[in-house]
């Protein structure tokens, strides 16, 4: 019996994204067409089959652990991002200001997607989301240097709409254009999440 249930949902592709070496800008570079591997994306800072540990996982592991990565992509919609450049005072935002991979279109209430949900293209290429990616201070400064004085605003403006991370389960390409179809899981919610659950930055 599938586990994963394919949705009505189908989101497109309007834009990509690559961050070649965060350590010189977060700023991500727009490309038309992207390969998917395993290990991510050639040439992207986020790509490889590891990753040193970061603070999202600080419960569990020491800070620059290695562990798995499925951080490869950062994943954003249309509809989020237009939220926030209205709550931050922008007539439009740059994904490119945020480091992002792929900005999708058509599917509501994005960033809360259920973890361990697939992205699917139309040839079969296919991601599996991670988490919610929680917003930082870190794109501050490069929304500054286009939008001087906004970019203050932008991690409270993007709580809850920050989208999420993802990794390859399938190779191939992903490109401008493409659609790609939702698959949740089979699950109801976990029952005790309130007894956990915290609204941390």
């Amino acid at each position: 019996m599938p586990a994963l249930l394919p949705t009505e949902f189908v989101a497109k592709i309007v834009w990509l994204g690559r961050v070649a070496d965060r350590e010189t800008s977060l700023r991500s570079e727009p490309l038309q067409e992207v390969q998917a591997t395993f290990a991510g994306v050639a040439g992207e800072e986020h790509a490889g089959l590891t990753r040193p540990s970061c603070s999202r996982v600080t419960s569990q592991y020491p800070r620059y652990t290695e562990i798995r990565n499925v951080r490869q992509f950062s994943v954003v919609s249309a509809e989020e991002l237009a939220a926030i450049a209205a709550k931050i005072g922008v007539a439009e935002f740059d994904p490119a200001w945020i480091g992002a991979s792929i900005v999708i279109e058509g599917i509501p209430d994005f960033t809360h997607v259920p973890p361990s949900s697939r992205l699917q293209t139309q040839d079969g290429t296919t991601l599996v989301v991670d988490m919610e990616n929680r917003p930082c201070v870190l794109p501050a400064p490069v929304i500054n240097e286009d939008a001087p004085g906004h970019g203050k605003a932008f991690k409270s403006a993007a709580k809850g709409r920050r989208g999420v991370t993802a990794w390859v389960e399938r190779e191939g390409p992903l490109r401008v254009g493409d659609t790609l179809r939702l698959h949740v899981p089979d699950q109801r919610i976990w029952q005790h999440l309130s007894d956990v659950s915290s609204d941390a930055d």
